[in-house]
């Protein structure tokens, strides 16, 4: 093992440069940690034959494009970006596959800068590289009303953004992700005695504070032992977070806790000026193929800024205009604001050719493997346009009244094993429930190192990672279709993930079984009450709550053609029947008459109920119409579709000038007042629940027949 520096680097920028205030860092030891330092001749030979001087001058490009924006912005985090330009020199000018003019191109190596918050320095990078997304006009509207560099990278909002990232800790877990898609097209499709299709890295940067978030910790446990070997992460490790020097609450050996996950770990000792050791750092990453890469790289925060480097101060404010002026005088940069200089310029804008050449290349590698592998070239050509199969539809079963009645999550099972043959793309799984949520595919084996070509996902008890890792799938474009499933209530764990997808446009199936107190003897712990409301209040989330097999077919027809809007579907533990009238259309408008009057007969009263409960409201309105009362049920398993419906179909389920309404839910009454009305009654739960069997539940809670026909007397009473 070589010996470790033990001392902060500093700026070695010239005559005039001032000591930047310096801290001994903590240098774990984890006993398979490389120090990475001389760059092996391949590595060498990669990089550009251009001079020290010049990437010096590259390096502070990126830098003073961050300062300048950030400063003109009065608001971001200049420190991360000054820290870590040499790493984005190396990746995006000797390392990283691209096509600036094509931020498409499918074989495009991915990367995703976790520490969102330093979105300038990607801003920065993709302008200097020529992405037409980001010209200088957008770099000097950092930050502001509609303009494509936004505070924290947004995918559907900058083209060359893989993912949107800002929660931290979620943009390494989506790093997962894109590493899992690639892993798995690559063998369903390679062949070896061609060039392959599908040969790509994922590289992620991630700060301090990604580390201490809990979901990187389960992601990153699930990447090693995936083995997922074209997966980089480079690690910024410069000490500093919100609170200052993170030695008040952040000490462990991130180095040996990686290797314990099962990862290739490296250590760039001095970040800040040793372009040698990252070059050789990546080189060695990428030279193992069984593990994922994390490189240690030690900076300084803020690096060249002579009174605010290594501190808070310079983390998530402006430099301001004194300090960047002794910034530019300590890094001998005689330029003005927001000025390059050509020649930084023709080095960066190679990107473009060698973009094309790469792009070229593949196409070639493509027409190779059409004319020898055809049937295979159909079904990638066909997966990656991200294009559903025509009439895939059709494989979703329809079931009469007179069929058994299940649990939806039962049916839920059915529809996943209808739908894998049908849409190749299909991929996904439980995190450690498979059994209880139904959801492995039965035509495919487990996904694992040495098996990447399955289709079922093994989570394990890692609810926000896997749904911040199926984002990642879903965000690498190549038709893949992923879903994941817990128990309801466990949404509580991955409810930011979820967030994401809605807020990324990944259009996740999110499959939630026990979806209510039905489930039962496990109490109020596992019972979610509020959580059908809460997810209703999401924006760009469809909320659907099925009842019956039908139903669960409409759930899923609907989740799987919204391929830019994630759906949460909640699904019950207890059995239900299929109810006459409700149907797979009827979900698709999201509430919709399962039982009307006779014809041009204004109902007194409307029941509305959704899942397990919709069958309450029909026996309801059995003893209601046999005391001389004209009912109407309404299924309104979805919310957001119904109100995505025209004014005359809403009017025509819910007529204006019948106020007599009841709502029945086995959940909070919270939002149920938009349908209801002053007027009307919710017969649900605005309470926790308890332990006992679903049964007993329903009647001490009156979450029963009687309590709706009571409530739907004292609506009518009105």
């Amino acid at each position: 093992m070589q010996t470790m520096l033990k001392q902060r680097c500093q700026p070695a920028v010239g005559k005039q440069a001032k000591a930047v205030p310096a801290v001994a860092p903590k240098v774990g030891r984890a006993r398979n940690v490389v120090v990475a330092q001389a760059a092996p001749a391949a590595a060498k030979a990669a990089a550009p034959s251009i001079s020290r001087d010049e990437v010096e001058k590259c390096i502070n490009a990126i830098r003073f494009l961050a300062i300048d924006a950030i400063n003109k912005s009065k608001s971001g985090h200049p420190g991360m970006p000054m820290g870590c330009a040499p790493m984005g020199y190396v990746l995006w000018n000797e390392v990283m596959k691209y096509n600036p003019k094509n931020p498409d191109f499918f074989n495009r190596d991915r990367f995703v800068l976790s520490a969102g918050h330093g979105s300038m320095f990607q801003y920065s990078m993709m302008h200097l590289t020529g992405y037409d997304s980001v010209p200088l006009d957008q770099i000097k509207q950092f930050r502001q009303w509609n303009s494509l560099t936004p505070g924290h990278p947004e995918n559907f909002v900058t083209p060359g953004v893989e993912v949107t990232t800002g929660p931290l800790g979620q943009g390494i877990c989506n790093a997962v992700g894109l590493a899992v898609a690639e892993a798995h097209l690559a063998a369903r499709f390679n062949k070896p005695d061609v060039k392959p299709i599908v040969d790509h890295y994922t590289y992620c940067i991630l700060g301090d504070g990604c580390m201490m978030e809990g979901i990187s910790n389960e992601a990153c446990s699930l990447a090693g032992h995936w083995g997922l070997g074209k997966l980089i992460a480079l690690y910024d490790d410069n000490k500093i977070s919100i609170d200052g020097h993170t030695d008040i609450s952040f000490t462990e050996d991130v180095a040996k806790r990686y290797e314990a996950l099962g990862w290739h770990v490296i250590h760039v000792i001095n970040g800040n000026t040793d372009v040698d050791g990252l070059r050789a750092a990546i080189a060695q990453a990428k030279a193992v193929k069984d593990k994922p890469t994390l490189i240690k790289v030690s900076t300084l925060i803020g690096y060249g800024s002579p009174n605010k480097a290594d501190s808070h101060d310079v983390h998530g404010a402006p430099l301001g205009p004194d300090e960047t002026a002794a910034t530019r005088k300590n890094l001998n940069w005689p330029y003005g604001e927001f000025e390059v200089p050509q020649d930084v310029y023709d080095v960066f804008r190679g990107a473009i050719k060698r973009g094309a050449e790469e792009e070229a290349n593949w196409h070639k590698a493509c027409a190779e493997y059409k004319a020898k592998y055809p049937k295979e070239w159909a079904e990638f050509e066909a997966l990656t346009s991200c294009k559903l199969p025509e009439n895939w539809e059709a494989a979703l079963p329809h079931f009469k009244p007179e069929d058994k009645g299940l649990a939806t999550r039962q049916h839920s099972q059915t529809m996943i094993n209808a739908l894998a043959p049908a849409l190749p793309g299909l991929i996904g799984g439980s995190a450690d429930l498979a059994p209880s949520n139904l959801t492995l595919m039965k035509i495919s084996g487990d996904f694992q190192k040495g098996s990447y070509a399955e289709r079922n996902l093994r989570f394990g008890v890692r609810e926000h990672a896997m749904g911040a890792i199926c984002n990642g799938i879903a965000l690498h474009k190549s038709g893949l279709i992923p879903y994941c499933a817990t128990f309801y209530i466990f949404t509580d764990y991955m409810r930011n993930a979820m967030r994401m997808s809605a807020l990324s446009e990944a259009g996740v199936v999110y499959v939630m079984t026990h979806d209510s107190i039905g489930l039962g003897e496990d109490g109020p712990t596992h019972q979610p009450i509020e959580h059908l409301a809460s997810f209703r209040a999401m924006p760009d989330m469809l909320m659907i709550r099925p009842a019956g097999g039908n139903e669960t077919a409409g759930a899923y027809k609907v989740a799987i053609a919204n391929r830019k809007r994630p759906t949460t579907i909640a699904l019950s533990r207890q059995n239900m029947p299929n109810i006459p009238n409700c149907s797979v259309e009827g979900v698709a408008k999201g509430a919709y008459t399962i039982h009307d009057t006779k014809a041009g007969v204004k109902p007194d009263v409307i029941l509305m109920g959704t899942g397990s409960e919709l069958e309450l409201a029909t026996a309801a309105a059995g003893i209601l119409e046999k005391e001389g009362k004209n009912v109407r049920v309404v299924s309104f398993p979805c919310w957001e579709l119904f109100e995505e419906q025209s004014a005359e179909y809403k009017e025509s389920v819910l007529p204006s000038d019948v106020t007599a309404r009841v709502s029945v839910e086995a959940a909070t009454s919270f939002g149920w007042a938009k349908y209801i009305g002053l007027k009307g009654k919710h017969v649900g739960i605005d309470t926790f629940g308890a332990s006992a069997p679903a049964p007993t539940l329903y009647e001490k809670f009156g979450i029963t027949v009687n309590h709706v026909v009571e409530a739907a007397k004292a609506t009518l009473q009105h």
